[in-house]
């Protein structure tokens, strides 16, 4: 059941409206929130401006809203837009920033610092999901902060997820769980695209590999049933997840090991292999194309 939030009285802004962000925030507006955006490229404000949306004609201007929602690529983009930009500067002591792209540990922990020097609260809440089930409203939500802010917020992030987790008063324990995730799930796709193209070095189709261990080993797995299904038909575009974006986690989980003095040896291979999958030219291919580079290692391709 969707939370009713109609009348919170909040203001609401949404920065950064790529595959999922644009998605998100069209679930606030499909559930009557009144909701500022900002993208960097205008058509995903224009198409939400359609729907109902206050497009704004900087990132700045979303400052005034309570609750200003971020969905950018990484680090530098989120620092360019919330510091360098001015949206934080903009913001009113007592209003909150949520987070919910995947940054690092130490980026996170450097955001909750400046969050505090302006009496603005901050909420780290990466999320688990494809575009798929962002446009659904479906996404797992990995939510980091006070109680407090959590609460005050949550009826929204109800409008986008199906169940949001807490992990830690701490921002950046979420992001450092969300990062954890996505190792798992490189770690998930590289083993099949090798155990793949193993089997098809022996004769036998890997679509043929896939339908078993997807039915036996870990039937009812989403991650082996979707990346499997791509694996075994080589559908690798369009991106859901680009393996661009798959390196740029792997190197933050590895990072977020590393300031724990905890070395990740799955870490430190997968970044060889997919720094290997880049150089071929599958930057823009989704994370599943570790499989075509896989085969290729044996000339299977």
């Amino acid at each position: 059941m969707r939370a009713n939030v109609r009348n919170t009285h909040m203001t609401i802004a949404f920065i950064g409206l790529g595959a999922m962000g644009q998605h998100m925030a069209a679930n606030l507006l499909r559930a009557g929130q009144i909701v500022h955006v900002w993208n960097r490229n205008p058509g995903p404000v224009r198409l939400l401006s359609a729907r109902g949306a206050k497009p704004a004609a900087t990132a700045a201007e979303c400052g005034i809203a309570d609750v200003v929602f971020t969905m950018l690529a990484d680090d530098n983009a989120t620092r360019e837009v919330m510091v360098n930009g001015g949206v934080l500067d903009a913001m009113a002591p007592g209003s909150i920033h949520v987070n919910m792209a995947t940054v690092s540990v130490a980026f996170a922990r450097e955001m909750a610092a400046l969050h505090v020097e302006k009496g603005v609260g901050y909420v780290a809440a990466p999320v688990l999901g494809r575009v798929d089930v962002a446009e659904a409203g479906k996404l797992n939500i990995l939510a980091g902060g006070s109680d407090e802010l959590i609460a005050r917020v949550q009826p929204l992030l109800d409008l986008m997820g199906q169940k949001t987790w807490r992990f830690g008063e701490a921002p950046e324990q979420a992001n450092a769980v969300k990062l954890a995730c996505n190792l798992t799930l490189a770690c998930a796709i590289e083993a099949m695209g090798e155990g793949a193209a193993l089997a098809g070095a022996h004769g036998i189709p890997p679509a043929n590999f896939i339908d078993l261990i997807t039915s036996t080993l870990f039937a009812g797995s989403p991650v082996y049933k979707g990346y499997g299904g791509m694996i075994a038909r080589q559908a690798y575009s369009p991106a859901g997840f680009k393996l661009s974006l798959g390196q740029k986690d792997v190197r933050l989980a590895v990072e977020a090991g590393q300031g724990k003095n905890l070395p990740l040896a799955f870490g430190d291979a997968l970044q060889a292999v997919l720094k290997e999958a880049i150089d071929k030219g599958d930057a823009d291919l989704d994370l599943a194309a570790l499989g075509k580079n896989a085969a290729r290692r044996g000339g299977m391709n």
